[in-house]
């Protein structure tokens, strides 16, 4: 255990109420990183403090999603610049009119961006701000269907989610020691997990029934009511992530081209697949070959080993350089843009990035001061956090019953206080599925523990302003990061109570997850309308807040 013990806790839950009160993340983040140089050093710890901050930019996945992430915001830059974002403005005016309209091709954008939650981050917040800011869709409302869309669907689907988790499971089953014949496979452990990943299928159907419903509560129904009555996208004390319009001034063009949105976002996404793709061994001889011969189960095969294997971080630099490229020839090929105006732009876009940029190393940092104690990395080691909270519940007597909802609710505060999701995976799993087995010998309650894994990671995930994707949903959105954080909370908690619930009765009962999944859902919408009614009435305002939509002109910014 932790030799910290209790105080390993203090500096992630510093920093997490820090930033829920004063709304300052950057302080609270920093605090928090402080904190914990001071706890492992017992003296002022700025020297721990520093290098926890460095090393979390040191390392090279970070180091390439901060790269993607600067890049992105030149992309999104010369875009705008470029005419693209009222281009796409004007193009929406007549095709969606309202915020269900918005709301459920963010949904649907979302569902279908399965790969990698950074890119459907990324690619769904910068398509659909604009579009939802002409039906005054509040920017806490967009992040939320952004946030909990992306990092679900890539749990349920081939993505570097499940990669990761996959060499987890193996490890696991490993350490069990079983014999060859009794081992199942990682991949039939993960797909023998998907109905028992509640809270990731929840989630996504939450978000179709807010946007279906028309229906908030919680601080989303001030927010949406804010966003109807007065057309502000955020409170007026906010502080978005990114306020391209405020930063970047006019557009260089009377005459906006919807090709100058939609072709780097294609470019974007077919430079990061192909590369991801490639990366992971695919090759498209032999996967020509086999589609002309028929062979469709040796495609299955190619691709779901390419998938698996892919390093996807290089993809996402490879694809939003490709994009800023893209808008350079677009750039000269319209003559809107002179190349040192292009470079102008790629720098102010770097500039519009800048306060994700520092939230992230700082959410990375104190990552690091909650990493294990002893750790094979350069990195100065952490207080343990994680491992912590792990051996205590691994100490706590459990039966099968109710084992599923503590591990659901040991991966949700692990990830809340860690900001990671992934890290969670890699702590939890090898704690879970031993436990799992020497509790119930049952390959079904090892896939039970990986879908709770799952599930608890991205509950706390969402629920955490230290989180990496909690960031960037906000940054793609141009969202206020703590006010994102708060207005999702209400709907992720009530996701996790129904997932909780559910898991309970299948304790008990072991009635089948599909009999079970449906009931969720049902139980989800009359949340929804019970709350929102209940909220509202409490408020003196409308549970559906609406907006007259017949004034909306394409735009002449």
């Amino acid at each position: 255990m932790s030799e910290y013990g209790l105080l390993s806790l203090v500096p992630p839950l510093l920093a997490i109420a820090l930033a829920i009160v004063t709304r300052k993340a950057v302080l609270s983040l920093f605090v928090g990183i402080w904190s914990g140089g001071i706890i492992a050093t017992g003296g002022l710890g700025l020297q721990r403090t520093f290098n926890w901050i460095l090393y979390g930019v040191v390392d090279i996945f970070h180091a390439r999603i901060l790269a993607f992430t600067l890049l992105l915001g030149s992309a999104v830059a010369m875009i705008w610049r470029l005419g693209g974002s009222r281009a796409v403005r004007n193009w929406a005016v007549e095709r969606v009119q309202t915020k269900r309209g918005a709301g459920v091709a963010a949904w649907v954008l979302g569902l279908v961006l399965f790969f990698d939650d950074y890119a459907n981050t990324a690619i769904v917040g910068s398509t659909m701000k604009d579009i939802s800011d002409d039906v005054n869709v509040s920017r806490e409302k967009l992040s939320y269907l952004v946030d909990s869309t992306a990092a679900p669907v890539a749990t349920l689907a081939i993505s570097s989610w499940v990669a990761f988790q996959l060499g987890i499971i193996r490890a696991a089953y490993d350490g069990l020691e079983l014999p060859e014949e009794q081992t199942p496979g990682a991949f039939e452990v993960f797909l023998a997990s998907i109905p028992y990943n509640m809270y990731a299928i929840l989630a996504i159907a939450m978000v179709g029934i807010v946007v279906l419903s028309g229906r908030d509560y919680g601080e989303m129904l001030g927010a949406e009511h804010r966003a109807a009555e007065t057309g502000k996208l955020t409170r007026d004390d906010a502080q978005p992530m990114q306020d391209v319009e405020a930063e970047l001034g006019d557009q260089h063009t009377d005459d906006p081209r919807l090709a100058s949105f939609v072709l780097p976002v294609v470019v974007l996404v077919a430079v990061t697949v192909g590369a991801a793709l490639h990366s992971g061994g695919l090759s498209a001889v032999a996967l020509l070959e086999a589609l002309t011969g028929g062979r469709l189960g040796a495609v299955g095969d190619q691709l779901y080993a390419a998938v698996t294997g892919a390093s996807y971080a290089p993809a996402l630099v490879l694809g939003s350089f490709a994009m800023v490229a893209t808008t350079y020839v677009l750039g000269y090929a319209y003559g809107t843009l002179s190349l040192s105006e292009s470079v102008d732009t790629t720098i102010d876009g770097f500039g519009i990035m800048l306060t994700a940029a520092i939230i992230l190393v700082l959410a990375w940092g104190i990552g690091n001061v909650v990493a294990p104690v002893e750790n094979e990395s350069p990195v100065p080691g952490g207080l343990g956090t994680g491992e912590y909270v792990a051996e205590i519940v691994q100490n706590v007597p459990l039966t099968a019953e109710i084992l599923p909802v503590v591990v659901l609710f040991t991966a949700a505060f692990v990830a809340f206080s860690t900001g990671s999701a992934w890290s969670t995976m890699s702590i939890v799993t090898p704690i879970a599925i031993p436990v799992a087995w020497n509790l119930t010998e049952s390959h079904t309650m090892v896939a039970v523990m990986v879908g709770m894994i799952f599930s608890g990671a991205i509950f706390g995930d969402h629920s955490s302003p230290i989180s990496d994707t909690t960031v960037l949903s906000s940054t793609f959105t141009g969202a206020d990061l703590v006010d994102h954080v708060r207005t999702q909370f209400y709907y992720a908690l009530t996701v996790a109570m129904v997932t909780a619930g559910l898991m309970l009765v299948w304790g008990f009962t072991r009635i089948s997850p599909f009999v079970l999944l449906p009931v969720g859902v049902l139980s989800l919408v009359g949340l929804v309308y019970g709350l929102s009614t209940l909220d509202a009435r409490r408020r003196g305002i409308d549970p559906e807040p609406t907006r007259t939509t017949g004034d909306i002109a394409p735009s002449d910014d």
